[in-house]
């Protein structure tokens, strides 16, 4: 029989062991210049541990890849993308929150790499990643908890006693009187409105540093475009009188110079759209009232046009690494 460790990978494996190689050079790039400038000592151990995390995970995969006879992809990397003397940029509260955030998007994508992946090496990987990432979370939340930086989600006074949907008119939204707000959609709202509001800040704080006028132009859109977005969903929790979480405007410096190049700061950006377009679409679909829903596929495709503008940039400047392709038949039919 064929031993487990001679068997191809499939185009499912490379495609997550690729994402995680990509994702993996960008956060080292952010981590080592967030370690230049934080000043909170307690931050700088969780940086330094999440540094550590990138790199370990770096060598893992760069030996993957080397056995397999695949490529290496290109990446990021420190000497071409940061600029370590750029000033302080972002507040040491900012990185945390940053950081923590960038933790949960990596616990997501492990915990679907471990379901994706059959062979048992890269199988180990990924759950071995899940349990790191973990830990990490745990880190991250009891730090901001104890700096008082952890944002909880409104808080509900608990119902007298189940009960179930009587009426279609659960789901009105537009035209009738709207019932008020699910656990769950204050879940979709808050959870959204939360990441537009760090979003907004970190475009702000691309912008100010863009080498080019065109990238400086995009993230100022996004910026605008995040803003709107919270606006909205704020709009949406306050007409249940519910509490809005705070924004991180004022946690970017005025500093003109950027600690990463435009290519790393342009490849974060349209990773964060595709992320923010998944996020929509799950809470359209778990979301009962027909105005939730609309919203969330309204500003979906919005997201969807700033994403392809975004990959316009990329393709011209030469910024966009094409992943593992599949062979072209076509090509190679001798015809």
């Amino acid at each position: 029989m064929e031993s487990e460790h001679n068997i191809k990978l499939s185009a499912t494996e490379i495609s997550q062991l690729w994402s995680a190689y990509m994702n993996s050079s960008m956060s080292k790039c952010l981590f080592t210049y967030f370690l230049e400038t934080v000043e909170d000592t307690q931050i700088r151990l969780l940086l330094e541990q999440s540094l550590e995390l990138a790199d370990t995970h770096l060598v893992k995969l760069t030996k993957m890849f080397q056995r397999e006879g695949y490529p290496l992809p290109y990446g990021f990397k420190v000497e071409e993308d940061v600029n370590k003397a750029a000033p302080r940029l972002f507040s040491d509260s900012f990185i945390l929150y940053f950081v923590y955030n960038m933790g949960i998007i990596a616990f997501n994508f492990y915990s679907l790499s471990k379901t994706l992946t059959a062979r048992s090496d890269i199988n180990t990987y990924f759950s071995e990643c899940v349990l790191e990432l973990n830990q990490f979370d745990t880190e991250a939340k009891n730090l901001l908890l104890s700096k008082g930086l952890y944002i909880r989600s409104p808080y509900l006074n608990p119902p007298k006693e189940a009960s179930f949907v009587k009426s279609q008119k659960f789901m009105a939204g537009w035209f009738s009187e709207k019932r008020p707000l699910s656990a769950i959609e204050i879940t979709n709202v808050f959870a959204n409105l939360q990441r537009n509001a760090l979003g907004e800040a970190t475009m702000m704080g691309f912008s100010q540093g863009a080498q080019s006028k065109e990238v400086g132009r995009f993230m100022v859109r996004g910026r605008d475009i995040a803003h709107k977005h919270t606006e909205i969903f704020s709009s949406i929790l306050g007409k249940d009188h519910l509490p809005v979480p705070m924004s991180w405007d004022t946690e970017i410096t005025d500093s003109r110079v950027s600690p990463f190049s435009d290519k790393l700061m342009m490849f974060s950006t349209t990773s964060l759209i595709a992320l923010s377009i998944g996020f929509y679409g799950t809470s359209a679909s778990t979301s009962a009232r027909k105005d939730l829903s609309l919203h969330f596929v309204r500003l979906s495709a919005e997201l969807g046009k700033y994403a392809e503008d975004g990959a316009t940039i990329m393709i011209n400047n030469g910024w966009l690494e094409e992943p593992p392709l599949s062979e072209d038949r076509d090509k190679l039919a001798n015809t």
